[in-house]
């Protein structure tokens, strides 16, 4: 394999990294959602994972992004125009339900059906636990024209990568710490983090962030991307882990 190509293939693979937060965010959102759960809620969802011995919302919250297909694919994310005020309607989903929005509204329906089967119901759950976590990845509510911050590439830590990445995963590494240790830092940092509203009202803040000054960095990220970014990385993972707490709670308590 020549030089030229094995470039082509070393600047490709980031662009391909399309999991928000990565898994250490996801786990992250899941433990800090687990700290606040009612005791009903705690029990149905120790029932609902007993189908697979050993789960828990940590361990199922990256389930999504594992078992992601054509048919989920666009489940993940939600695009808007340039220009756009990030306000969700309809027109930005495909087909009417083909994007976070729709898809989250569905799962919290099956898990929140007592008639449906248990099999069915945890499905959901995993589902509701990853999705929400992207909502609140900026990215995951940003521009359709550069996917999400995938084609935008930047070199970070010395190294090509893009912006989807850096906020998926490479912020998160900047904190040096395991996902439970992260979860209560930020417990610690961001205790009253706004919390409320629904899916639309938390990509609106998502693609609010997006497009605000400075959220596109450098070609070369720095110190002082990370100075400023750092501390919405932890209110996003914040608020994402108590509305998911609070909706499993609604759903379950």
């Amino acid at each position: 394999m020549n030089t030229r190509l094995l470039l082509a293939l070393a600047l490709l693979l980031p662009a391909t990294h399309l999991y928000a937060w990565g898994r250490e965010g996801h786990a992250v959102v899941a433990r800090i959602a687990a700290d606040h759960l009612t005791p009903a809620a705690h029990a149905e969802i120790q029932r609902l994972l007993s189908l697979e011995p050993g789960a828990t919302l940590e361990s199922i919250a990256s389930w999504a992004d594992e078992h992601r297909n054509p048919a989920t694919g666009k489940w993940h994310y939600v695009n808007f125009p340039r220009g756009s005020d990030f306000h969700y309607t309809p027109e930005q989903c495909p087909g009417g339900d083909q994007c976070l929005v729709a898809a989250l509204k569905r799962q919290e329906l099956v898990l929140g059906n007592r008639h449906a089967s248990d099999e069915d119901r945890a499905k959901a759950l995993r589902y509701v636990v990853h999705l929400v976590g992207d909502a609140h990845q900026p990215l995951h509510a940003g521009y359709g024209d550069d996917k999400g911050g995938n084609t935008y590439q930047a070199r970070w830590q010395g190294r090509g990568s893009n912006l989807h990445h850096i906020w998926d995963t490479g912020l998160i590494e900047t904190f040096g710490l395991a996902p439970t240790d992260l979860a209560r830092r930020v417990e610690m940092d961001v205790p009253h983090a706004p919390t409320g509203g629904d899916v639309e009202d938390w990509v609106h803040e998502s693609g609010a962030l997006v497009g605000s000054p400075g959220f596109y960095p450098p070609r070369k990220v720095g110190v002082d991307y990370v100075r400023v970014w750092r501390p919405v990385v932890e209110r996003r993972l914040g608020q994402a882990g108590l509305r998911l707490a609070a909706i499993l709670n609604r759903l379950l308590g």
